[in-house]
């Protein structure tokens, strides 16, 4: 890593009316409960690495451009998801106190989508994995849980992040409560003005949020002397997170996406979906459409069906849709590039618009990422994974259509996936499987409608 965020003095910069921060997570909410888990719950994460036919290239140390080593990681994230991020393991076991967490909302349902497919004259049979049955309304507390849970297992007092929409945020903020951390958050700053409800949804939880970039940190400082009226980017929040956790000894970093440990902790979707797809009677599924931002809900729900393919010789088409506002895996350079816009993180190779691209404000605020996760931009380039590039004013078409066929207002990152899949299954002429990612609802997202009712 860099110099300066692993040598900075402790960074206070917690809203002083919030919650006192715990001297150490207490060993009650650490804790199995003892309650019963539904056996549909998920008893492992499913890593892709053990099946992929290349290894993923190693994150790479930005002041020797050697591979990282897990000291390297160390000043940002406890061991155990640092063993995690390049292990090689099919299966990785969930502690159970996870699963209880999980079960609260887990698994999520695959709901046949009937009067969709019969507005749209299809003869695909169109199913939805839906992740807005969380308490957040998102697939974030997926890993929101388990960083949280193994930050306070090492004794973790204070958890730092960014957020885009806020999604991750307001997961991170949940997962911080039940395990007994606090969480400090930075939100990008168009997201920040345009949806204050996600942020009363964090201080709801105990979180703190900030509009990124701030005067809060030399990063920040640094970008509002170049450009005052930035509308931010995650790259920026990140560069602030980042920095504050290296500079505080009790303080860790949680990243909502990109990193390979993430893209884990989400297969609990996928794996679920080859489930619940068997038990409605299909052999599996003939194309998945999920959409991309970092690419956690995609790699969640996209991976267990990747690696079935790959170990059965299955042949389900897999399809990252991203927005044409920031186009990483259709437009952008598959090279090393830093996470942030400041270079404190490691260099990741992914599919990169340059880590000082800044996005257009644009409503779907949880997919204004310049890169895209090393996984799946590897899987893309091994060409195992498709991609696609949907406009805005396409993507809010499918959510209408979306919402007045199946009565759910989809996150706008959501509707990138609804409107691909909607589109092709225009295209169907015989009958077939389709599965749509729905990462999230969009209920603290109606303004970002407005302009289309």
């Amino acid at each position: 890593m860099k110099e300066s965020p692993l040598t900075t003095s402790p960074v206070s910069t917690s809203d002083p009316a919030a919650p006192p921060a715990p001297t150490r997570p207490t060993a009650r909410s650490l804790e199995p409960l003892g309650v019963e888990i539904p056996s549909t719950v998920p008893t492992h994460w499913y890593n892709l690495n053990a099946d992929l036919p290349e290894p993923v290239p190693p994150h790479l140390h930005p002041g020797t451009l050697e591979p990282l080593v897990p000291a390297d990681l160390a000043p940002l994230f406890p061991m155990a998801l640092i063993e995690q991020e390049v292990s090689t393991e099919r299966y990785i076991e969930i502690p159970q106190t996870i699963r209880e967490i999980y079960a609260m909302w887990r698994p999520a349902p695959l709901v046949r989508a009937h009067r969709l497919e019969r507005e749209l004259g299809t003869p695909a049979r169109i199913y939805y994995k839906y992740e807005g049955v969380s308490p957040v309304g998102s697939h974030k507390p997926n890993t929101a849980i388990a960083q949280a849970y193994y930050n306070a297992i090492e004794g973790t007092t204070r958890l730092t992040t960014e957020t885009g929409a806020g999604q991750w945020g307001a997961s991170l903020s949940m997962a911080a409560a039940l395990l007994g951390l606090t969480c400090e958050v930075w939100q990008v700053r168009a997201s920040y003005d345009s949806k204050p409800y996600r942020r009363f949804q964090m201080e709801a939880y105990g979180g703190v949020c900030h509009s990124s970039p701030s005067e809060l940190t030399a990063s920040g400082r640094a970008i509002l002397a170049s450009d005052p009226d930035t509308t931010g980017s995650l790259g920026m929040a990140i560069s602030e997170a980042v920095e504050v956790a290296a500079g505080d000894p009790q303080a860790h970093y949680s990243l909502g996406s990109v990193l390979n440990h993430v893209m884990l902790h989400q297969t609990v979707i996928g794996q679920e979906a080859l489930v619940q797809l068997e038990e409605a009677g299909e052999t599996g599924a003939d194309v998945v459409f999920g959409c991309a931002g970092g690419g956690s809900n995609l790699a969640g729900l996209t991976f267990p069906f990747l690696g079935r393919n790959l170990r059965e010789g299955t042949t389900t088409r897999l399809v990252a849709c991203e927005p044409a506002a920031c186009p990483s895996l259709t437009q952008g350079e598959y090279r090393y590039d830093h996470g942030d816009v400041a270079g404190l993180t490691p260099l990741l190779k992914m599919h990169t618009l340059g880590k000082d691209f800044v996005p257009p404000a644009i409503h779907a605020g949880g997919l204004r990422y310049h890169g895209m996760s090393p996984m799946v931009s590897h899987a893309v380039n091994l060409g195992l994974m498709d991609a696609v590039a949907i406009d805005q004013d396409e993507a809010f078409r499918a959510g209408l259509e979306f919402a007045r066929s199946e009565g759910i207002i989809p996150a706008p990152e959501s509707t990138h996936a609804v409107a691909a899949a909607i589109a092709y299954a225009r295209t169907v002429t015989e009958p077939e499987v389709v599965v749509i990612g729905l990462s999230g609802n969009g209920q603290l997202d109606l303004p970002a409608y407005a302009q289309y009712v």
